[in-house]
């Protein structure tokens, strides 16, 4: 009986995911189909983008941004103590365009993240009105920035995330993508932004913010060791009263994040116990809800019978569906679909990876250094309060 009841919640709780993620992915707009600001609207835009040993895609990607349409458009990439080729390639770039400007980092400050200190350094270089902070492997269409600003000046908005294209080489890295946006949906569902006071956005590929608006919120001063640090200027955004809004980037914004699935597992540990708040009950209750509605259902399609079975058999087609209509935003394969029963154990495995990985070196060490634990904790109590 307690069986039955169990799967009856989840499955109500997987259908009305699945309802509240059909009806708010209608409303969410494509970048493309935004209609972009004539020359005469233009405001004044700077571009900051942090660099550390990305010689492999540096050139391209700000070749790119340096082919956008906007006529007043500045940008500055910021060389992260990078060890590879990235410095002479910026400099070389910088030579051939006055339009861009190069800041080389040669130490890192105490009490700041790398790629946050940056960021920093580089808001406190711009000049635009609007600031527009992405990664050193986006490439953008020519005129991406007409129509993301069209889209903020219109809607009176403070800050725009869109939501990039990612290229994907393997079936499984694909599932692990929707699994992971799937997530995203469910805990910050962006077509509440207008609407709940809980729900914020903030990615890295694509933050465009009104340089006001981002230095009202304390700017990335506020987010020293933040290591989700897209995500945690969207929440300081809207804890200072920004107006926000989110775009799909299908054929605008775009970047191969990951090559594999094994690349994907790995890069994102440093993020995983950083969502939980480096809390171990919160990640052990997130993992509880995720296993109940995500694993349970499959589960139980096995280990139950009669009508309990066929219960869970709703509960997973409910799952799946969530899976499609993710799916169906994207230019992924079908049949990376096939990975379903297995991705949310893998994404489980590489919270608790993370976990006490973090918790066994007391600290996460990223790009050649380490962070301690302590003192992310303390800056993710600080971020949340400070004015």
């Amino acid at each position: 009986m307690i069986a039955f009841w169990f799967s009856v919640l989840v499955c109500a709780l997987v259908l009305r995911q699945l309802v509240a993620l059909h009806w708010g992915l209608r409303q969410l707009r494509l970048l493309t189909d935004v209609e972009p600001l004539a020359d005469a609207e233009l405001p004044t835009l700077s571009i900051i983008v942090s660099a550390l040993d990305e010689a492999a895609t540096i050139e391209p990607a700000l070749r790119s941004l340096l082919a956008l349409d906007h006529p007043h458009l500045q940008v500055i990439a910021i060389d992260d103590r990078s060890t590879d080729g990235t410095g002479a390639i910026l400099d070389r770039l910088a030579r051939d365009d006055p339009r861009l400007r190069v800041i080389h980092v040669a130490a890192l400050p105490d009490g700041w993240l790398g790629k946050v200190h940056a960021l920093h350094l580089g808001a406190q270089a711009a000049s635009g009105r609007f600031l527009l902070f992405t990664d050193a492997d986006v490439h953008m269409a020519p005129d991406a920035l007409r129509r993301a600003l069209g889209h903020c000046v219109r809607e009176r908005l403070d800050h725009v995330a869109v939501l990039p294209q990612l290229h994907v080489r393997q079936s499984l890295l694909a599932a692990l993508l929707v699994e992971s946006q799937a997530l995203f949906h469910a805990t910050l569902p962006p077509w509440k932004l207008a609407t709940s006071p809980r729900v914020y956005v903030g990615l890295g590929a694509f933050n465009l913010v009104r340089a006001d608006a981002y230095r009202r919120a304390g700017g990335h001063e506020a987010l020293k060791l933040e290591v989700l640090d897209d995500l945690a200027l969207g929440r300081r955004l809207k804890l200072h009263g920004a107006r926000q809004g989110l775009l799909l980037g299908e054929g605008a914004v775009a970047l191969e994040w990951y090559r594999d699935a094994h690349g994907f597992m790995r890069g994102v540990e440093k993020n995983s116990f950083a969502a939980a708040a480096y809390s171990v009950p919160r990640a052990l209750a997130a993992s509880l809800g995720f296993a109940a509605l995500r694993i349970w259902p499959l589960v139980g399609l096995f280990a139950t019978a009669g009508a309990t079975r066929w219960v869970n058999a709703l509960a997973v087609l409910g799952a799946l569906a969530i899976q499609w209509r993710v799916l169906r935003t994207t230019q992924w394969p079908a049949g990376c679909l096939l990975w379903f029963p297995l991705t949310a154990v893998l994404m489980l495995a590489v919270l608790w990876r993370a976990v006490l990985l973090t918790l066994r070196r007391g600290g996460i060490a990223w790009r050649g250094t380490f962070y301690p634990l302590e003192a992310l904790r303390a800056a993710r109590r600080a971020s949340a309060t400070w004015r």
